[in-house]
């Protein structure tokens, strides 16, 4: 069709001319990026999806075609003709820019309006804006990045999954609700008046189906639905490389999976990452970093100072140790020196995760102590926290008193927010298992117990004489796998035994 329109048939993307290709004659074809005219000279950014070229024009070019390119404005959509040499002033910053495009033939094939935003990477715009107008948004090459990165990783998931032994099924969109994490989005049904199809939040039962049926490894990229309060990491509908194996165990299902993102790494980002990854059990997760999704890329570790505290004069302290609770505490380097100000506002990302306020200590780096709490300790309460807490000047201090849970968050949030204050150096990727979640938890509003991943989940085999006698120390065969401090997949075994999950 192009080649009708234009009279040109493409030959190159404009991402994709070296100086190998010198004295080779070309068509590309794409959007105007920027038009720069020097009078004798005009050059004009041409842009695609897989780059940028630049074209020429001088006091060689055809007059007509001059007055072409003198008329090109930003995103004008261009065929062009001509040969490719090598650069006199070359630019290092794109793969093509030590070549350009001398241009014997130019048709503009559409004209466009001044754009309402530039169309580059990381554009600073609104987003209500870069929605309003999504297929301009859609032509910045981060944006277009992402999209063929995701390609890649489908294209790649499919060979690898086939290759060890997965079949590819496709399940229902419309079907009946089922009680899951969140809330059904509702389908009215024209042929059953007031009856309604659910969209599927996972193709949970579906997926169990088919292993049901002797299809022993399942996969899907699989499209999910969910009816839940938007969040950074949440959003109504997304899309998971959704799985299933029979007669295996965790170590064996979490090797496949590793096995698939060394490749995508490898594939996709052109980064070696090394296998078997870490484990972590869930407990070391939640001691250490007080988060069951932790970035381990840097320290500022939590400590748990209950021991040290719990007959302190500090009442708050005393009180949460001698009632069943921690304190707890994270040392933030570099940071003694902040105002009293700029500290007690650290207050309210506590306060936003339970808390009801936030201890502090400042270690100056002058060597002063500075705290409302300093006066509460005695000598030997003090030495012994600050050799806990590895204390040096310019250290600062900041506590967490509460239920484990409550002092876990509040330090988790404080720890990855002081990480981005101080611009504590996060490089790299780092993976790794969180392992052996609790079975389960006590729900204080319901007053009972309740399983933590979902009642199908199969329970240690150290575990399973506690289930009657203490519930909440029952592990469970669960793992999540976390990416500098996401979730980015997991699963669990189930149990399979009748008798058990009775």
């Amino acid at each position: 069709m192009a080649e009708v329109m234009t009279g040109l048939k493409r030959t190159h993307y404009c991402g994709e001319p070296r100086l190998s290709d010198v004295g080779k004659e070309v068509v590309v074809c794409g959007w105007a990026q920027r038009q720069r005219d020097l009078g004798q000279l005009i050059f004009i950014d041409l842009r695609d999806r897989t780059g940028i070229i630049q074209l020429a024009f001088d006091d060689h070019t055809d007059k007509e075609i001059f007055g072409k390119a003198f008329g090109v404005r930003a995103e004008f959509v261009l065929a062009a003709k001509g040969v490719v040499r090598e650069r006199s002033s070359k630019n290092k910053e794109i793969p093509t820019g030590e070549v350009e495009i001398e241009v014997t033939d130019l048709r503009v094939l559409s004209k466009s309006e001044t754009p309402p935003f530039e169309i580059t990477e990381d554009s600073k715009v609104k987003e209500e804006l870069r929605l309003k107008y999504r297929y301009l948004d859609l032509r910045r090459p981060d944006v277009q990045d992402k999209i063929i990165a995701r390609h890649k990783i489908v294209k790649i998931a499919r060979d690898y999954f086939d290759q060890n032994g997965f079949v590819e099924v496709e399940t229902p969109i419309l079907i009946k609700s089922t009680p899951e994490g969140a809330r059904d989005y509702l389908v009215p049904s024209r042929v059953f008046p007031g009856s309604f199809f659910a969209l599927p939040q996972s193709p949970q039962l579906y997926k169990q189906l088919t292993m049901l049926a002797g299809f022993d490894r399942y996969m899907q990229i699989a499209r999910c639905f969910r009816d839940e309060d938007l969040r950074a990491d949440r959003q109504p509908e997304f899309t998971q490389i959704d799985l299933e194996m029979s007669f295996l165990d965790e170590e064996q299902i979490q090797t496949i999976q590793e096995g698939f993102l060394q490749r995508v790494f490898q594939e996709v980002l052109g980064v070696e990452v090394q296998t078997p990854f870490q484990r972590m059990p869930w407990r070391e997760a939640m001691d250490r970093f007080g988060s069951d999704k932790p970035d381990v890329r840097f320290g500022m570790l939590l400590h748990d100072i209950t021991d040290i505290v719990k007959d302190t004069g500090f009442k708050v302290f005393a009180s949460v140790a001698q009632s069943g609770g921690v304190v707890k505490a994270i040392n933030v380097k570099g940071a003694g020196d902040w105002s009293r100000g700029e500290v007690e506002k650290l207050a309210s990302i506590a306060e936003a995760n339970g808390a009801k306020g936030m201890a502090w200590v400042a270690f100056t780096t002058d060597g002063q102590e500075k705290s409302p709490i300093k006066k509460f300790f005695t000598d030997e309460e003090w030495a012994a926290l600050k050799a806990e807490m590895e204390v040096e000047p310019g250290d600062l201090l900041l506590f967490a008193a509460d239920k484990p849970e409550i002092a876990n968050a509040v330090l988790s949030a404080l720890r990855l927010h002081m990480a981005d204050a101080m611009n504590i150096p996060r490089e790299g990727h780092a993976l790794l298992w969180v392992v052996n979640f609790p079975m389960f938890r006590y729900d204080e509003d319901e007053k009972k117990y309740a399983a933590e991943h979902h009642p199908f989940t199969h329970v240690l085999k150290e575990d399973l004489d506690k289930i009657e006698s203490d519930p909440l120390a029952c592990g469970s065969y669960s793992y999540d796998l976390v990416m500098d401090g996401f979730e980015v997949g997991g699963g669990t075994i189930r149990i399979h035994n009748a008798e058990e999950q009775r």
